[in-house]
């Protein structure tokens, strides 16, 4: 069977303007709250970015928090997409939940989240991982794995249980102006809403065609 062959249909539920919330910080915690009792990782997410010249890069990341803020993540402030982040001001994100055949992407600008947060989310990570941030020069090449887990007993051995947050690791804030919500249909009729931001702060709210 070659890959074109390889075909489903999608039979999620609908997904309607008289049904959803106008506010699409409340549809998304509606919608998160459901694939949590159906998916194993709901929190994981593509984080997408590019360079000042356009060239994009994607990876997984995992959502730590969300508010009407915006949605937070962590990382060494100086990886590849750090320093894209900082470059543009901008990422896209993305949440695939295929229990409920459902995506969610959200557009918007960037800030990093105040040290205070960062270190509150810090003291939260288990040891091992306190210690990993300490061993790994993210993005950057390293010559083994062993020269990795030297680093990493460099620094259990160096802090213990007591592991302070470096000042080049911490959070990012991706404010959002943009949100679509696709929903799977019969027929790859699938519904797709798109909310953007207004300059009043509410937010207009499209259908998109499949």
């Amino acid at each position: 069977m070659s890959l074109a062959d390889l075909r489903r249909e999608y039979l999620g539920q609908p997904l309607s303007e008289s049904e959803s919330d106008a506010d699409p910080f409340a549809q998304f915690a509606h919608w998160l709250a459901q694939v949590r009792e159906t998916d194993i990782d709901p929190t994981t997410m593509v984080l997408a970015t590019a360079t000042q010249e356009g060239r994009p890069s994607a990876r997984n990341v995992l959502l730590k928090s969300v508010d009407s803020r915006g949605f937070v993540f962590y990382t060494n402030y100086n990886s590849r997409k750090a320093r894209e982040l900082e470059a543009t001001g901008r990422a896209s994100l993305l949440f695939t939940w295929r229990s409920l055949e459902r995506q969610v992407r959200i557009d918007g600008t960037v800030e990093k989240v105040s040290a205070a947060e960062s270190d509150a989310y810090f003291a939260t990570r288990p040891i091992e991982s306190r210690w990993s941030v300490y061993a790994s020069n993210q993005s950057e090449v390293v010559d083994s794995r062993e020269t990795l887990e030297l680093l990493f007993n460099a620094a259990r051995e160096r802090f213990e249980e007591d592991v302070p947050r470096p000042d080049w690791w911490g959070g990012y804030r991706v404010l959002p102006d943009e949100f679509e919500f696709w929903q799977g249909r019969p027929s790859r009729l699938h519904d797709r809403l798109r909310y953007v931001a207004e300059a009043n702060g509410s937010w207009r709210r499209d259908r998109l065609a499949p």
